[in-house]
């Protein structure tokens, strides 16, 4: 075959190592015998080409994965600090850019600053329109206050509507003009398809100073935010130390609430609601009373809100309306009232949001075997006109049980009323705005007739609220209203005076 002399087979062995040291570009000399032994070369040769070409696939490839890991990586990491919405900053990013600001320091009399911000009225565009228009009006807001705001600010959005601005280096009237900035920008209206929105916003404004944490900040700024709700909407308030004792209180009041509804803290009060006709008494209103311990008597228009916030809205609804069937139980049992008296209890747009509150009204009516019919229940005309889908099968799912449905304080801010055509309801309770003038403004029969002219022409009937002198009662009847309310007939009273209001009724109510 070949000679062992032939100094072909060291090349071939030095070759063989090189290749198997890792060097595939080496090649082996052939020589011009072209014999078997060179054959061999040649196919070592070949061989290590093919090992070249696959090692620098590979080597492109884990070039190419890496750089997709990396910058999946980067991904991670910008998706861990962004909000996938608007594309603002996220929560984390937020406080890392408070911290950074606070460990970096600042001048005398500026210090990072934070802008604290929720939106007024978003839950209604949301309800009423859809979270895709929702979102669009957080992604127009986010849009919106990045224009407003400094290059070096940073701005995200924390979750829902809420969202909060990062100045690393600025004084309080700096940061309160940029709030200002923000709540000009958004005084805008924002358009949306078939329709235009206005979402102003209430800010907290909080200043570091020096050995505070990002969380205290925040927490200031929040306390200050539910402060600027306080004053009404598009405001801003700077935190101060006196309103972390008001949010010490409210927090007291709030768990005062709680155990007040556990354990029948909580009173009721009955105002009448009376047939114009006779003067008979048709139904008495339930009306919610909190006498606290320390407090005194505390009025629904300061201790609800405080509910609706703290979510005790839905645990309030049931105590009444528990508390009040089971009353009108007892004056039926007393022989005081008959089976058309009714009682009227104020439901929330929460209940509607929960199926459970559809059982709730089947079981107390059960438990009390009192008649669907001697049960109203009275819906905001906001709650109604803005409700979705589940608080129309939830107003189905009522009048599917027999219990009466009245719109309450109708009249106050909506044009149309064509939506009562559509919705389940029995009785509208015309708000006592329409009849202040009721008596001393000439024009103000004409209104009241129109009103009642369009409630019927929708099928339905009104019960006019507000009602205090005798000549607005005569006014009334004269135009065919049927029912009113009001302190000309009684003041909201407790239970155990009902009794005597039916005995005082005329004679004619009696028969």
């Amino acid at each position: 075959m070949f000679a062992e002399n032939d100094p072909r087979l060291s090349h071939l062995l030095e070759g063989i190592v090189r290749l198997a040291s890792g060097d595939l570009s080496s090649r082996i000399e052939v020589s011009e015998a072209r014999d078997e032994l060179d054959a061999i070369i040649m196919g070592t040769n070949l061989l290590a080409e093919d090992l070249q070409i696959i090692y620098e696939e590979l080597e492109q490839r884990v070039q190419v994965r890496t750089q997709l890991l990396h910058e999946a990586h980067l991904e991670m990491q910008k998706m861990a600090m962004q909000d996938p919405l608007t594309g603002l900053a996220n929560r984390s990013a937020l406080l890392e850019a408070l911290r950074t600001a606070l460990d970096a320091g600042s001048a005398p009399g500026e210090g990072p600053a934070i802008l604290l911000m929720d939106l007024d009225a978003f839950k209604s565009i949301n309800d009423s329109m859809g979270h895709t228009a929702g979102d669009q009006v957080l992604i127009t807001v986010g849009e919106r206050i990045r224009g407003a705001v400094r290059v070096t600010d940073v701005v995200a959005r924390l979750g829902g509507d809420e969202f909060a601005i990062v100045l690393p280096a600025a004084s309080a009237d700096q940061a309160t003009v940029v709030g200002h900035r923000i709540l000009a920008a958004l005084n805008e209206p924002v358009e949306l398809p078939g329709r235009s929105v206005r979402c102003g916003a209430s800010i907290g404004l909080s200043v570091g100073s020096p050995g505070q944490s990002p969380e205290d900040m925040l927490m200031e700024a929040d306390v200050a935010m539910y402060a600027s709700k306080a004053e009404g909407q598009n405001r801003l308030h700077r935190f101060e130390p006196a309103l972390l004792l008001v949010r010490r209180l409210r927090s007291q009041l709030v768990e005062d609430l709680r155990a007040a509804i556990k354990s029948d803290g909580l009173t009721l009060h009955y105002q009448p609601v009376v047939e114009l006709a006779s003067g008979r008494i048709e139904g008495v209103e339930a009306l919610v009373r909190w006498n606290h311990p320390t407090r005194g008597l505390i009025m629904p228009d300061e201790f609800i809100p405080l509910a609706e916030e703290a979510g005790l809205i839905s645990e309030l609804g049931h105590w009444v309306l528990k508390t009040a069937v089971h009353q009108l139980r007892s004056w039926l049992d007393a022989s005081r009232v008959d089976s058309k008296f009714s009682v009227r209890i104020n439901i929330s747009a929460t209940d509607l949001q929960s199926l459970q509150f559809i059982e709730d009204v089947r079981n107390v009516l059960k438990e009390t075997g009192v008649m669907p019919e001697q049960v109203v229940l009275e819906l905001t005309e906001v709650a109604i006109v803005r409700g979705n889908e589940l608080d129309r099968y939830s107003l189905g799912g009522l009048r599917g049980l027999g219990v009466g449905i009245e719109i309450d304080d109708f009249g106050t801010g909506y044009s149309s009323i064509s939506y009562l055509r559509r919705l389940p309801v029995d009785r509208v309770k015309v708000d006592r705005s329409l009849i202040t003038g009721l008596g001393s403004d000439p024009s103000q029969p004409a209104l009241v007739a129109a009103v009642l002219q369009l409630v019927r022409a929708c099928g339905l009937e009104a019960v006019w609220e507000g009602v205090e002198t005798a000549e607005q009662v005569e006014i009334l009847r004269g135009l065919g209203c049927l029912s009113a309310q009001g302190y000309f007939f009684s003041r909201p009273v407790p239970p155990e005076q009902i009794p005597l209001l039916l005995a005082d009724q005329p004679e004619s109510a009696n028969q």
